[in-house]
């Protein structure tokens, strides 16, 4: 694999915030393999659309030659992350927390290739639980400045309504998780959503008091619902999960069918791996049309966290209820969903079955008129010349009216969609002696 600069992609794509360093980042990811991790807590027995956005960001350093650490809280969910929260958390038995550690697992694991050797999946209860609380304290505790913390947002916006010491500890464990990253992996980025900002920056700073060494951050940013101001991934019903038990496969492909318009774009770059370039035009389609782009990401982002089979089923389910987005028009785009719209286009369509020798000698005019698409070979020559005719989507030229059939490909294959117009279709079938 070609080793990329992933800071870039994400750049470009809209995944960063803020970052400690971005030139030294920048750089780093231009001379060597990175080693970077985002933390997952298992605050419930699946992750959600919200996790979707650091997911995605580990899964881009995969594809691009570095090395992702999906890190599990198996230690730190026994404390409850004080961020972007007004109360503290319900505390959790250990029995619950492993139960949803052992449902989130594979879902983080869907993002990264484990079996490559470089991508890994850890939990921090590994080092977290065994700690010797006074040993801890003279080690750890001793780098870090009550005053400092306090600036934290996570902290300073709880300072009224209460923070308990409970949950004051737990920037040390974020940070001592970096530092015990950076020691056994060579981990020297921490990535995460843009409210752990305070944290991240705690374990940076800690590598460093430790062992002089240099480590980096980078948040994300918080998406929100514009037309709900709500965390982006939240409906009327709750939280949108990527378990298919709690969220069925077919919610799912609805949340993303039915994003607002105008964030098709930035949600196509952000949570689909098409093309930049594609993504741009698909997001800039004109009036209705833009409803194509919104079937592509809701089919592109449901493949990726349940399967191309369910995605194709729920694309399809959702076509039988709704109609599908511009049908009679070209998809152009490398999205798989192309050729499900097709297919799923063609079985519904009229069909007429021709033998191979009833077309013998026959041309383009004559197989037209033959399927049923023009009253006559002349009209059928008329509707040729006019630029009318399709052959599976693509127009057939001028001198087609005249142009035998039999060597084609489609021909051979025995199947082909003729369209007349934008609304008559014909699969035509031929039936070799």
């Amino acid at each position: 694999m070609t080793r990329q600069n992933t800071y870039n992609i994400l750049l470009e794509r809209g995944f960063v915030y803020q970052t400690t360093d971005e030139a030294a980042l920048k750089n780093l990811f231009e001379r060597e393999e990175v080693t970077g991790y985002i933390g997952f807590d298992a605050t419930a027995d699946s992750l959600h659309v919200g996790h979707l956005l650091p997911l995605m960001a580990l899964s881009w350093m995969d594809r691009t030659g570095h090395r992702p650490i999906a890190l599990i809280g198996g230690g730190t969910s026994m404390v409850g992350d004080p961020s972007m929260r007004s109360e503290a958390r319900k505390l959790m038995t250990l029995e619950t927390i492993e139960k949803n550690l052992r449902a989130i697992r594979p879902q983080a694991a869907r993002f990264l290739s484990l079996d490559s050797g470089r991508a890994l999946l850890a939990d921090n209860g590994e080092w977290l639980r065994p700690l010797n609380y006074l040993t801890f304290l003279r080690e750890i505790g001793q780098h870090f400045s009550v005053n400092r913390m306090l600036t934290a947002d996570a902290y300073r916006s709880r300072l009224e309504s209460g923070l308990s010491f409970l949950e004051f500890n737990y920037m040390v464990m974020q940070a001592f998780d970096f530092l015990t990253l950076y020691e056994r992996q060579n981990n020297r980025l921490q990535l995460g959503g843009q409210d752990q900002w305070g944290n991240i920056v705690a374990g940076a700073d800690l590598i460093r008091r430790v062992h002089g060494g240099e480590a980096y951050g980078l948040t994300m940013p918080l998406l929100l619902d514009p037309r709900t101001g709500e965390k982006f991934g939240k409906t009327n019903a709750g939280a949108v999960w990527l378990d298919p038990a709690k969220t069925s496969v077919y919610d799912f492909y609805q949340f993303w069918r039915n994003v607002d318009d105008q964030e098709t774009g930035r949600l196509l770059q952000l949570f689909t791996y098409l093309p930049l370039d594609e993504c741009r035009r698909l997001s800039t389609r004109p009036g209705n049309l833009i409803n194509r782009a919104k079937e592509i990401l809701a089919y592109e982002v449901t493949s990726v966290c349940h399967g191309p089979g369910p995605a194709a089923e729920a694309f399809a389910a959702s076509v039988k209820t709704f109609g599908q987005a511009d049908p009679l028009g070209e998809v152009e785009t490398s999205s798989a969903v192309a050729a499900v719209a097709k297919n799923l286009v063609a079985s519904e369509l009229p069909a007429v079955t021709l033998r191979a020798s009833e077309l013998a000698g026959a041309d383009y005019a004559q197989l037209f008129a033959l399927a049923g698409l023009s009253d006559s070979k002349s009209s059928a020559r008329r509707l040729i010349r006019q630029g009318g005719a399709y052959l599976d989507d693509a127009v057939l030229g001028a001198d087609a009216e005249n142009r035998r059939l039999g060597g084609e490909d489609w021909f051979r294959s025995g199947s082909a969609t003729l369209r007349a117009g934008k609304k008559r279709h014909v699969v035509v079938k031929v039936l070799h002696d």
